[in-house]
């Protein structure tokens, strides 16, 4: 689905703040996993947060069900919320396991300011607009870890043997996760044809700024902030 000008509805929302999303999709703690010098620590750390972005992002497909408004959408919503809590969390806990994470240590953390900065602006970006808000706001982890995975497979730096972070990257490109991606990117670009200008703009602002937030995301692992 494409519009006038031949671009897909969602790839217009990407060139609207292309300077932001190249330096989340390129972000140094992207780089750095890629050529395998990212520090084990600050891997750890992203590990933990991501965690708790989880149980939000658990919410975030809770409140997708509360905002469908037909039985598809409703069974969409419920069928990702619970893949997140049934498997996905699961899958989680067992690989912070591996890299020296208990169950116990993830029950106790607390939120960095970047973990409550963007997972509150998803939530409040649906609670207080529709679901294509809602969908909008996630886009950028939903549809942009696979970008992230994506490019460094194509990028001559990428280290294969040996790197502790082929791992990520493989199931990020992996069949699973880019099903998934180009199913939502599928929803978005029907959601997004045809709406005014000034509706685009708005979700346009809504992306740019989750965008951001996952940025500060990658930042928040490299530096360990709190």
């Amino acid at each position: 689905m494409t519009d006038a000008a031949g671009a897909a509805p969602f790839d217009r929302l990407i060139a609207a703040c292309a300077d932001d999303w190249r330096a989340y999709v390129e972000h140094p703690f992207v780089r750095a996993m890629g050529d395998g010098t990212l520090p084990e620590e600050a891997f750890r750390h992203y590990l933990k947060q991501d965690y708790l972005f989880l149980v939000h992002f658990a919410r975030a497909w809770g409140l997708a069900v509360y905002k469908s408004r037909d039985i598809l959408e409703l069974r969409q919503g419920l069928e990702i919320l619970k893949a997140i809590v049934d498997v996905e969390m699961g899958l989680h806990v067992s690989w912070c396991a591996e890299w020296g994470i208990s169950e116990t240590e993830l029950a106790q953390l607390q939120e960095s300011r970047a973990t409550m900065a963007y997972t509150r602006y998803v939530l409040d970006a649906g609670a207080s607009g529709d679901l294509t808000d809602l969908h909008v706001a996630l886009a950028p982890c939903v549809i942009g870890y696979g970008e992230i995975a994506a490019w460094l497979l194509r990028q001559p730096f990428l280290k294969r043997e040996g790197n502790p972070y082929m791992r990520w990257i493989g199931m990020y490109a992996g069949d699973d996760f880019m099903s998934a991606a180009a199913a939502e990117r599928e929803w978005l670009n029907a959601r997004l044809a045809g709406v005014t200008p000034e509706r685009f703009a708005q979700l346009a602002r809504i992306f740019r700024d989750a965008t951001r937030l996952e940025a500060d995301f990658w930042r928040m692992g490299l530096t360990l902030a709190d």
